[in-house]
């Protein structure tokens, strides 16, 4: 079960929640039925004035067999160092795209998107986007040496340095304090003057596909809650691609419920699946 999130836009003045396609990438498998993504004629357009999604939990075509962790060494943190950010750009990458291993030039496109991402996530978590509050990179990562059989660009793609220990993040979401992301459906909730620090959004979330059902996913959104608690966040939201299963079920189980539809012509105009919006209340809501 791959999990994604409608992901934050490198380069639109904020984050939101559609892809960022080039010519020479192709949606992952990731797409399935309920995640279609606009054709690779159109995608250069596209690089430039489409956000990058908002929250999906794609089963692949071909799931191979689970490979269970020891997920006593697995910590889930807000990432503090640029080498993180470097790391969680750069899975995101890996499972947002399906690259052709024959295109020509392939390492240094997928070494711009990483650019992008990179510069775009550092902006966001420092606050240079205009419209949020706050935003945070929430990854789970493991030591290197209990995955170092896994394919390289993973292991070496996303690793990082900690404390003199070589880990790798092997999932992420953004946590975004802020009334909407851009290009999707708003929370009705909390209402009034309180909405400006109260509502939150989840973003970007995905996780290794080599380790998809580990439940890695729940533990990424556990903590997001945990942490938008802190800011004060009572109303956090995320959005799902209609059609996608694995995805609700993932949220439900971490007790989100419905809201609300996005309208079928804002979905063809964009050219994407219908999403809806899921909600969740966090304590303290009922203060406010």
């Amino acid at each position: 079960m791959a999990l994604l999130s409608f992901r934050l836009p490198p380069c639109s003045p904020a984050p939101s929640s559609s892809t960022l396609f080039l010519p020479i990438a192709s949606p992952s498998p990731r797409c399935c039925p309920s995640c279609h993504q606009p054709s690779a004629s159109a995608t250069s357009l596209l690089i430039s004035l489409r956000p990058v999604a908002a929250s999906q939990v794609c089963p692949s075509t071909h799931q191979p067999q689970p490979i269970l962790i020891d997920k006593s060494s697995l910590i889930v943190s807000e990432a503090a160092s640029e080498d993180q950010f470097w790391a969680a750009a750069s899975l995101r990458v890996r499972t947002f795209y399906n690259f052709q291993p024959s295109s020509y030039g392939i390492q240094d496109h997928k070494k711009y998107l990483v650019d992008r991402e990179f510069e775009a996530l550092k902006e966001r978590v420092a606050g240079k986007r205009e419209g949020f509050n706050k935003v945070s990179c929430i990854n789970a990562t493991l030591p290197l040496s209990q995955i170092s059989s896994f394919p390289d660009d993973l292991c070496a793609a996303c690793k990082f340095t900690d404390n003199g220990e070589d880990r790798v993040v092997v999932g992420t979401l953004d946590l975004n304090q802020c009334l909407w992301l851009p290009d999707e459906i708003a929370g009705k909730k909390p209402e009034g003057f309180s909405a400006d620090f109260a509502r939150g959004y989840l973003a970007n979330v995905c996780v290794a596909k080599e380790l998809h059902r580990n439940g890695l996913g729940y533990e990424l959104v556990k903590k997001s809650k945990i942490v938008a608690e802190e800011w004060g966040i009572t109303d956090l939201y995320v959005h799902v691609a209609v059609n996608n299963e694995p995805a609700k079920k993932l949220y439900m189980k971490s007790g989100f419920v419905y809201e609300n539809d996005e309208p079928a012509w804002q979905a063809r105009f964009l050219d994407r699946p219908r999403r809806i919006l899921l909600w969740i209340g966090l304590p303290g809501a009922l203060d406010l």
